[in-house]
């Protein structure tokens, strides 16, 4: 079955799919064909199809499903874009797995930060790193803070791809990282080059070494 249901996708796929993509196919409750590209979230033939998942989603629904995925049972975070497909005769879903920052929007040039009664747009490139704290989201540029509206997971899919989640509650721009070290419990800390610390949460620590090769 595995021949067939590739053979009639691969034609579809091979000429736009980028190659660190990962593809999975569902049929019905399960998984039943996983092909790891370089980003890999560990899925397993035969593995159940979870409640709320891309696939689950798209066999739920008959609908094309999109999301950046935090939160996963794989243990790795990553963007979906699950498709509905016919598994001879029972509804299945074609996930293409790509990496976090996968860029499916037009990029952000600029982002607009509040400070007090005042809006000031800002260079991304000036951008340090974003913060999530106490259900608002800042920004830092220039030692300057700012509070933007836009989510964490909102701004993943559209920031330029030298920035890089690192934890629930961070993303760094990999332009002003200054070191990496360990903290007494040997989990990464990143420290700008302007001193701030940010902690890598372990979720992220293999994205973290996968993409500055270390």
């Amino acid at each position: 079955m595995k021949k067939e249901i590739l053979h009639q996708y691969t034609g579809l796929l091979k000429d736009w799919i980028p190659k660190d993509a990962s593809l999975a196919i569902a049929a019905g409750d399960r998984y039943i064909y996983y092909a790891a590209g370089l980003h890999d979230i560990l899925l397993k033939e035969g593995q159940a199809v979870q409640p709320g998942s891309l696939a689950d989603r798209t066999i739920q629904k008959g609908v094309k499903v999109e999301d950046l995925m935090n939160d996963t049972w794989f243990g790795v975070p990553y963007y979906g874009i699950s498709y509905p497909i016919d598994v001879q005769g029972t509804p299945g879903a074609l996930i293409i797995i790509l990496p976090p920052n996968y860029q499916v929007l037009e990029t952000y040039q600029y982002l607009t930060g509040k400070q007090e009664d005042e809006w000031c747009p800002i260079a991304i490139e000036q951008v340090t790193h974003i913060e999530s704290m106490q259900k608002k989201t800042w920004f830092y540029a220039e030692e300057e803070q700012y509070s933007t509206s836009r989510t964490l997971k909102e701004l993943q899919i559209r920031l330029p791809k030298n920035f890089l989640r690192i934890h629930r509650s961070y993303i760094v721009n990999i332009s002003y990282i200054g070191k990496i070290t360990r903290d007494f419990s040997s989990n990464f800390i990143v420290q700008l080059k302007d001193g701030t610390e940010l902690p890598v949460s372990q979720k992220y620590m293999g994205e973290l070494r996968m993409t500055l090769g270390f």
